[in-house]
């Protein structure tokens, strides 16, 4: 395969993401077929399947770019030079804001995220053990200039991402949003506080 073709195949595979997208914001998840991708692309359904074996498949491209955009914001945000306790507070915040922006706003694109997490799909744990590992680096980062005190750092960086579910989880997020509770901020004030040696305030 030359090097043209490829980069033809892979713009045709983002094109198909890019349209699907659009509808399932448009007319939903559910409704959307490969036909309707398809016909907004001016190509035959068979030729979409050249590039997708079939409509999860689709569905998860979709999901990934747009989990991939958080992912790509949250390890920018974790190799910024300065304070752990800085770095860590921003990139909890903005995964709360892009996934905010991404889905709950949106009912057809909720659904589709509500379909994903019920039947697991891989890309949905991928993402979540990305944005983890984020966490645990900036967590790492903290521990070695003195600014964080931990024993064990998985352990640490998986209860601050629990701690933080009902603020990065789409679902959480919406069902959340009216109840009582902390705030983000509050939130993130006791994660910190948890992972900062014992009698200092950051």
């Amino acid at each position: 395969m030359t090097l043209i073709s490829e980069h033809s195949e892979t713009d045709t595979r983002e094109r198909i993401l890019v349209v699907a997208e659009r509808l399932f914001r448009q007319i939903g998840y559910l409704k959307t077929t490969v036909a309707d991708i398809a016909k907004e692309l001016r190509m035959s359904p068979a030729n979409v399947y050249r590039f997708f074996d079939s409509k999860k498949s689709i569905h998860e491209g979709v999901a990934r770019r747009l989990m991939g955009e958080v992912e790509l914001e949250a390890q920018r945000i974790a190799r910024t030079p300065g304070p752990a306790v800085v770095r860590l507070r921003e990139v909890m915040t903005t995964v709360n804001r892009m996934n905010t922006e991404r889905y709950v706003g949106d009912n057809k694109m909720h659904e589709m995220v509500e379909i994903a997490m019920q039947e697991d799909w891989d890309v949905c744990v991928a993402h979540m053990e990305m944005i983890a590992r984020v966490i645990g680096e900036v967590i790492a980062n903290g521990a070695a200039s003195g600014e964080f005190e931990i024993k064990d750092l998985q352990l640490a960086s998986l209860c601050a991402c629990t701690a933080m579910m009902r603020f990065f989880h789409p679902q959480m997020i919406a069902q959340c949003a009216t109840k009582p509770g902390p705030t983000i901020d509050e939130m993130i004030d006791f994660v910190i506080a948890g992972l900062s040696p014992r009698g200092r305030v950051n």
